[in-house]
């Protein structure tokens, strides 16, 4: 069977990443994905591999577009601006696209190059981020787990209504990350 004219992985995990942000990751079955698309189930196979290949497609795609936005979001600054400037924009992502943010929290096969790849660009964008620190090999990456965490936990928190106070989330955020920096630069000394 020939693929539809028009439709390719793009489009799918587009469309994917929509059901997903709208009812959750759970939610993107094959049945509701074609019926999204208007084509038959049948016909995702010519470009997926069924359910676990379109979740592991889309955990690409969310990895790829978080780095996009992270990119974007540190470009022209650097140092402590530059991590506060990424901080916002990754919890800003899983704020926008909530279904997609989680399809990019499976971790990725590690004999699968493109997903190890979409994985390690974040990783190095964020190693470059933090090299204003002068951070040396095994401290650097434990500085990025910290702050990965730092952020998926606020991101988890915030998707689950965990932050009951009356309180700018921004502001928290701003905090948190202020008391990440402050125990960097005493590390530093």
């Amino acid at each position: 069977m020939s693929p539809r004219t028009g439709l390719d992985l793009q489009t799918i995990l587009q469309a994917a990443a929509e059901i997903a942000n709208e009812q959750g990751l759970e939610a993107v079955t094959l049945a509701i994905l074609a019926k999204k698309l208007n084509i038959r189930p049948p016909s995702l196979y010519n470009h997926i591999d069924g359910l676990p290949g379109l979740r592991k497609q889309l955990a690409i795609y969310g990895l790829e577009k978080l780095h996009n936005e992270l990119t974007s979001a540190v470009i022209g600054i650097a140092g402590e601006d530059a991590v506060y400037s990424l901080a916002k924009a990754y919890v800003n992502f899983a704020r926008s696209n909530r279904g997609l943010y989680e399809a990019t929290l499976m971790a990725p096969d590690a004999s699968d190059e493109a997903a190890q790849k979409a994985s390690r660009n974040i990783v190095n964008l964020v190693l470059a981020v933090l090299q204003t620190f002068r951070l040396e090999d095994e401290a650097a990456l434990h500085t990025v787990r910290g702050l990965r965490s730092i952020l998926h936990g606020f991101s988890s928190l915030e998707q689950h209504a965990g932050f009951g106070l009356n309180l700018s989330l921004d502001d928290s955020l701003y905090y948190i990350v202020s008391t990440y920096l402050n125990g960097i630069n005493k590390m530093q000394k």
